[in-house]
């Protein structure tokens, strides 16, 4: 096979674009991952079992280890068995980690066991009264739960709540939250190895016109590296994907731009936001329109004018004057947003 290259000058240093997918990619290097299926099947039981003690969806608990752990795979939970993020706080006697997060050396919460920070996050929902409001919901209400997190503080990521109900209609996570929750989960499961089922079930009879959603997952080809970070574009914009515990100013120095600019170009105002893992982070400018063949994105339930921004690479302000909306406004599922 010819691969095509074009040298391109970036920010002072070489960006190798590849004209056809390289022999190595950054899936291929993470062959001793926990994927996220196997994480699920470990402990989407244990998650079960915490929703019929305390009414908190398994779906929500899942999705919440998922994006905290990184599937199981950050240092935190590796060294601490800490799956939810959780800090030491007053009242905390158990062991301790120092981990850095939004400032360097924090104090985290150590459990003997994985099973026990599954049971604290339970008792940590339980008990702190800024969360008491979410036990109105039904165990069944994943986005009005993800919603209500968020709105009481426990990650400072503004799409916290879009993401976790992406992870759970991704993997459909929801149903764990029905009766017989494990046997459904199983049965989906199966359905989905079955290449017949796949294929029926992603069958597409969509417009070419109309975007539903970008998987970064099913396109994201490696550019180059630079300074230890993959770089990968999207719209004709460069990006990276955040490390554990990274911050904008680590990132700003290693591509040579200050770190207000780089929270500029990921429509960022606040100086205390930092990304979380495996977040993208773009690196330059985005544009002002999708320059590919779509012309409209059909918005999933939760999801922001920020989180199509960027996920299209197109400024956020962009897409509110394109779509007439005002700063703020709340998009519904099935909405119809223009994007070029």
């Amino acid at each position: 096979m010819i691969i095509s290259k074009k040298a391109i000058i970036f920010g002072g240093f070489l960006l190798i674009s590849l004209l056809a997918c390289p022999i190595l990619t950054v899936a291929q290097s993470r062959t001793t991952r926990q994927t996220r299926e196997e994480y699920i099947e470990r402990y989407k039981s244990i998650a079960i079992d915490q929703m019929e003690r305390y009414g908190i969806p398994a779906s929500i608990t899942m999705a919440q280890g998922i994006l905290e752990s990184d599937s199981g795979n950050s240092n935190l939970s590796r060294s601490s068995n800490n799956h939810f993020g959780i800090k030491c706080k007053r009242n905390w006697t158990g062991e301790k980690v120092y981990h850095d997060d939004d400032e360097k050396g924090e104090c985290f919460r150590a459990y003997p066991s994985v099973e026990e920070s599954y049971e604290d996050h339970a008792t940590f929902l339980d008990q702190q009264p800024r969360y008491d409001s979410l036990f109105r919901y039904s165990s069944d209400d994943y986005r009005s739960w993800a919603r209500g997190l968020k709105a009481a503080g426990y990650a400072t990521a503004p799409d916290y709540a879009e993401r976790l109900i992406k992870i759970i209609e991704e993997a459909k996570l929801y149903l764990l939250d029905r009766p017989n929750g494990d046997r459904l989960y199983a049965q989906h499961r199966t359905e989905q190895k079955n290449p017949d089922a796949w294929f029926a079930d992603h069958a597409s009879t969509a417009e070419h016109t109309t975007i539903t959603t970008i998987d970064p997952d099913n396109y994201r080809v490696t550019i180059n590296a630079h300074e230890g970070y993959d770089i990968y574009q999207t719209n004709g914009v460069y990006y990276v994907l955040a490390k554990e515990n990274d911050s904008y100013e680590h990132i700003a120095e290693k591509f040579h731009i200050s770190a207000r600019n780089l929270r500029k170009f990921n429509d960022l105002k606040e100086l205390s936001a930092q990304p979380m893992t495996h977040e993208v982070v773009y690196i330059e400018r985005k544009k002002n329109r999708w320059e590919g063949n779509a012309q409209h994105h059909i918005c999933r339930e939760g999801e922001t004018t920020y989180a199509i921004g960027q996920t299209y690479a197109i400024r956020k302000a962009r897409i509110e004057k394109m779509n007439h909306l005002k700063q703020g406004h709340t998009l519904r599922a099935g909405d119809k947003i223009r994007i070029k």
